[in-house]
This record gives structure tokens, C-alpha cells and sequence, in this order.
């Protein structure tokens, strides 16, 4: 099962919001066939209108696979559609955020191959990471097509199993909105210091993307960027005692906050 497969049977998209316009933009550009894609959305945008994929149409019967990227709230109107390709050849993607595998099995069939996949905000922008899993009926090509559809929005990794979907949803899941207040934060605090408003801005956004993309690109871990800028009784180094406190810096903060989001998953998975 490849994207030649894709092409021949169909792909269906099932909602085509932030993230699904962005995954289907990567689709065409890499050259699946706008004809080989039916998106199924209620508000269709008129970037999406223009892109010659077969809109809210009457879907093929038995795609090759089902992409799911409603929100969560939306599922129990939308799944019922999708009933009679369940239990086939069909694979169903599922990006929607705390929606199990077995709750696809009880709407689908239990034979249904189903891969889960927990994506990030940043995939707007080529730069996400989805982790995924799979279910009993989901093969190694399953998985490896999985992997191809959502490398169109960045990095992916695959998990021991579900179990792992909780922490994940609080560290990659979350965590851009961690980030954005860590921006926040950098440039109040440069305010404080005496700096306009905007120039803190600019400079706390440009040095959390840049700090982020040197820590990507660089062959060297996190740990050694720090040492290499931290000059002995220097300014990075008044800072960072401040800041890697054990006690009252961001070590304990930020396990609490992963904690936190992670729990509040189970809870929700839990209803």
C-alpha cells in the first residue's frame, strides 16, 4: 500500500480546517492527483474551492484510506458516514485530538485498520510533529503510508502503543502554547527592563524561532548549546542560575505543566 495505491482508489478527507488545508496542500504538492481527493467540509474555504478535488461529493465506497481531521466535538455527526467502509480495505487516519482507537473500532467495526496520530500546531507551517499508532489491524505498510500522508506537515515517530498518546498530547501536543508563553513572558520582561514594547516583541520571537531552529540543526544537544553560550560568571550565567533553579526555576515548573496537560488528556479519553 503506497501513494500510487492512494492515487488509483481515492483518499478521503474528513474535515479541512487549519490542519487538514495544510496536510492537503502537502498532498498535491508532492503530487497526488486533486481528482484522487474527495474533502468532505461543511465551510469549505475558497482556498479549497479552487484546488479541483471533489468537494462534498458522494464518496468512492471503498477508498484507499480515510483521513479524519474533524473536531472532536463533530465526530459523533460525522463518523456515521464513514460506517460502511469500516471492517475493509479502507484505512482510517485519525488526527482529531482525544478520540480513542476504540472508539473508532465501536462506530467502524473492530476490524477496521486504524492508525491515531496526534499532530502539533506548527504543521500550518511544514514544521509539526506527529507521533502515531496503530491498531491490531493495522499493518507495517499501514503505518508507513501513515507516516507518508503526514510527513506533508513535518517530522513523525511512532509509539510503543496508545498508552503513550497522554504525554505526548502534554509535551508536543501542548507545548507550542507553552512556547508562545515563554515569548510572552521574554518580552514582558525585557519591557520591565526599559525596552518598547514592540523591540521586546521582535527580539523574544526571533530568539525563541532562532534558539528552536539552531537546536534542530545543530549535530549538538540542548545541554551543550547552553554551555557553549554560558561564559563562566558571565550574563547567560546569572540568568540561568535564576532560571534552572531546582526548586524554584523551570525544571519543577515545567514537569508540573507536562504533568498537568497530561493528566487533563486522560481525563478527557476517560469522559
Amino acid at each position: 500500500m503506497n501513494m500510487d495505491h492512494v492515487a488509483a482508489n481515492g483518499l478521503v478527507l474528513l474535515g479541512c480546517g487549519k490542519m487538514g488545508s495544510a496536510m492537503l496542500e502537502g498532498w498535491l504538492k508532492s503530487g497526488l492527483p486533486a481528482t484522487s481527493v474527495w474533502v468532505q467540509d461543511p465551510h469549505p474555504s475558497d482556498w479549497l474551492q479552487a484546488q479541483g478535488v471533489h468537494l462534498n461529493a458522494d464518496l468512492p465506497p471503498a477508498p484507499a484510506i480515510v483521513l479524519i481531521a474533524v473536531k472532536p466535538q463533530m465526530m459523533a455527526e460525522a463518523l456515521p458516514v464513514l460506517t460502511p467502509m469500516g471492517n475493509g480495505g479502507t484505512l482510517f487516519v485519525s488526527v482529531a485530538a482525544g478520540t480513542t482507537i476504540a472508539t473508532y473500532e465501536k462506530t467502524l467495526g473492530d476490524k477496521t485498520p486504524i492508525v491515531r496520530a496526534m499532530p502539533n500546531t506548527p504543521a500550518a507551517v511544514g514544521r509539526g510533529i506527529t507521533a502515531i499508532c496503530g491498531n491490531a489491524h493495522a499493518t507495517a505498510a499501514h503505518l508507513d503510508l501513515s507516516e507518508t500522508l503526514l510527513k506533508a506537515v513535518g517530522q513523525v515517530v511512532r509509539l510503543e502503543g496508545e498508552h503513550q498518546m497522554d504525554a505526548v498530547t502534554g509535551v508536543s501536543g501542548s507545548g507550542p502554547a507553552y512556547v508562545f508563553h515563554m515569548i510572552e513572558c521574554l518580552a514582558a520582561a525585557g519591557e520591565a527592563q526599559g525596552l518598547a514594547p514592540e523591540l521586546a516583541m521582535q527580539l523574544a520571537q526571533a530568539t525563541v524561532a532562532g534558539a528552536g531552529a539552531l537546536a534542530e540543526a545543530s549535530g549538538e544537544s540542548p545541554a551543550q548549546l547552553r554551555k557553549n553560550v554560558t561564559s563562566p560568571n558571565g550574563t547567560t550565567q546569572a540568568g540561568l542560575e535564576v532560571l534552572m533553579d531546582e526548586t524554584t526555576g523551570l525544571p519543577p515548573l515545567m514537569a508540573k505543566t507536562v504533568a498537568a496537560a497530561t493528566n487533563r488528556s486522560k481525563e478527557l479519553a476517560n469522559g
